[in-house]
């Protein structure tokens, strides 16, 4: 892992590239802590330079080492087109070696914003001279990244290390933390995140986090928690608190600043040379440039879409040439023109109906279930269940959530992946039929590279 003495000095070439309002000649990390939270305007820009790094950086990018990629194809609705890619046919084949560098790619991108986040706010306590409410401010927005973080951490790693501090000696040969420990620090994060950050959005943008944004992941969290009161009691508030956020037109949502979106990253994190979306740029396979295409959706994954569903008929699109379907949730597949039309989307409120959906399911709230339910259903379309099978089971109402996250949420940041696996489903699913897949898949391997650096590191069981 990245030493954490270096952080500070990675802070400010994002400042500087992102915002151009500071200019320091000196590396010595004193001077650059000075500099970086000497005004709220300087702290801003760090943090603004922290957001646009999520574009770029592998894990959050959208790109081919990914989440949303290296995710999608260990579920079972991405395959390659060439599977000559190794590195990354070793995710959908469920035979990823220690040495994967996709792999240390996630591991290595989440763990240098970790460090970001860790440094970022040890200045900002340090400072006195940031204003007291653009402080409160900024500390839950960085809280709210790190808990971000480490979300993803641990549910690709299991247990992993919990890294709060900037002490470099503490850091290099940490020992691995258990998953419930990090879930732990996670809640605490967006505890205090929400507590501290305003339901308005800084600058008017739904690419920087607000209340509600930590509130959204929080129901999330209490959801794999199997907390489920917590989760309906949250989801709700998301849901109900406001009036800024609606299911949108299926063509609305994926816009930049959609009123669905809970929270975004924008493509000008690449500092305005590309303005498309990562994944717009991957997913869709151009019909000019097919040669350049990489993914394809499974056609199993295509045949659980009903024919009238507005998501099959406006977010998936079909290549007759190369017999293949695609994600076109984002309709730009290139563009470097302004206003940018198309932000990548990480938080929105139909995950918010699905998660109190399963809630409510789990608690013996059917009724209330099925209502959350058929909210996205009626967006997409298709008949509701009230109507077709309202004495539906508690099993087949939780089976046919499943479903709907599924139709609603694929190609999105690795949902279908983790719901196979905190639903326990993942040995039926994936198991069938596959000669690869063995139980101990559903965790991905601890890059090799960084247990040669730490001895303390163990590796996860079956590699």
């Amino acid at each position: 892992m990245k030493p954490i003495r270096y952080i500070t000095i990675l802070i400010l070439p994002l400042l500087l590239s992102c915002e151009d309002l500071v200019e320091v000649d000196s590396p010595d990390d004193k001077l650059i802590q000075e500099v970086v939270f000497n005004s709220d305007e300087t702290a801003i820009s760090a943090m603004n330079g922290i957001y646009n790094q999520l574009f770029l950086t592998e894990f959050a990018s959208g790109q081919r080492s990914s989440v949303t990629v290296l995710s999608g194809l260990s579920a079972d609705n991405f395959k390659y087109i060439n599977t000559n890619t190794s590195a990354g046919m070793q995710f959908e084949q469920h035979e990823i070696l220690p040495d994967n560098s996709r792999n240390l790619e996630i591991w290595a991108s989440a763990y240098n914003v970790v460090y970001m986040t860790n440094s970022f706010l040890k200045g900002l306590e340090e400072s006195e001279d940031i204003s007291l409410e653009i402080k409160a401010q900024l500390e839950g927005e960085a809280r709210f990244i790190r808990a971000f973080t480490y979300f993803y951490l641990t549910n690709l790693y299991g247990d992993v290390p919990l890294i709060l501090s900037i002490d470099y000696e503490d850091n290099r040969l940490a020992s691995r933390t258990s998953s419930l420990d990090v879930y732990n620090s996670i809640v605490e994060d967006l505890e205090i995140a929400a507590d501290i950050l305003n339901p308005e959005y800084r600058s008017g943008e739904r690419t920087r986090v607000n209340r509600y944004a930590s509130l959204a992941l929080l129901s999330r969290v209490y959801l794999y928690l199997e907390d489920w009161e917590k989760a309906e009691l949250i989801s709700s508030q998301v849901i109900n608190e406001n009036s800024i956020y609606e299911l949108t037109d299926v063509n609305e949502v994926f816009l930049a600043n959609s009123r669905e979106a809970i929270w975004q990253i924008s493509p000008i994190g690449a500092g305005g040379s590309i303005t498309q979306t990562n994944e717009g740029s991957l997913f869709i396979i151009d019909p000019i440039f097919t040669f350049l295409a990489s993914f394809k959706l499974d056609e199993s994954f295509i045949q659980i879409f009903d024919v009238q569903d507005k998501r099959q008929i406006n977010w998936i699109g079909y290549n007759e040439g190369m017999n293949a379907f695609f994600s076109f949730k984002y309709k730009i597949w290139s563009s470097n023109s302004f206003p940018i039309l198309e932000y990548s989307m990480v938080l929105r409120l139909a995950e918010q109906y699905l998660i109190r959906a399963e809630a409510r399911a789990e608690q013996g709230n059917l009724d209330g279930a099925i209502s959350d339910l058929d909210a996205i259903r009626d967006r997409a379309g298709i008949e509701q269940i009230s109507n077709t099978n309202a004495g539906i089971s508690k099993n087949d109402l939780l089976d046919e959530i499943i479903k709907e996250r599924r139709r609603e949420l694929f190609a999105e940041w690795g949902h279908r992946w983790f719901d196979l696996k905190r639903t326990d489903k993942a040995n039926a699913v994936l198991g069938s039929g596959d000669p690869y897949w063995e139980d101990t898949d559903v965790f991905y391997p601890i890059p090799e590279e960084e247990r040669r650096k730490n001895t303390n590191l163990s590796q996860n069981p079956g590699y």
